[in-house]
């Protein structure tokens, strides 16, 4: 199933690249992506870095910001709001709660204690 607003998002984007394409047409290397550096080529953590970090400045963020940190965020949020690990773990991409546990052990523990909370109010 296609995402409308993934695809109202791709159209313009991918417009954008075939003009800037034609600027540069003897420097590109076609490589069939959709994200790719400003001559075709895949992207590198540096380049995405560098691209996220242009972003949060011209939202007022500041400049010192990187990716991950949306990932903490998202998992911090889920957890917070009682997300079971389970959930949290597959929207996360972990194939196991055991990753998701570890790496965001901080972010998960609230949701931890609540349903130990529970379970004493039930059995308590």
């Amino acid at each position: 199933m296609v995402d409308r607003a993934a695809l109202a998002a791709f159209w313009p984007h991918n417009d954008a690249q075939r003009r800037h394409l034609l600027r540069i047409s003897e420097l590109w290397q076609e490589h069939g992506l959709v994200f790719a550096s400003r001559v075709g080529t895949p992207l590198t953590a540096n380049n995405v870095i560098r691209a996220f970090r242009l972003i949060t400045k011209k939202a007022g963020l500041g400049e010192d910001w990187a990716p991950r940190e949306m990932r903490h965020t998202f998992v911090s949020v889920l957890s917070a709001n009682g997300v079971p690990v389970e959930s949290i773990a597959l929207l996360a991409g972990h194939d196991r709660t055991a990753t998701t546990e570890s790496v965001y052990r901080h972010e998960i523990r609230p949701a931890l204690t609540q349903g130990a909370e529970v379970m004493d109010k039930i059995f308590g």
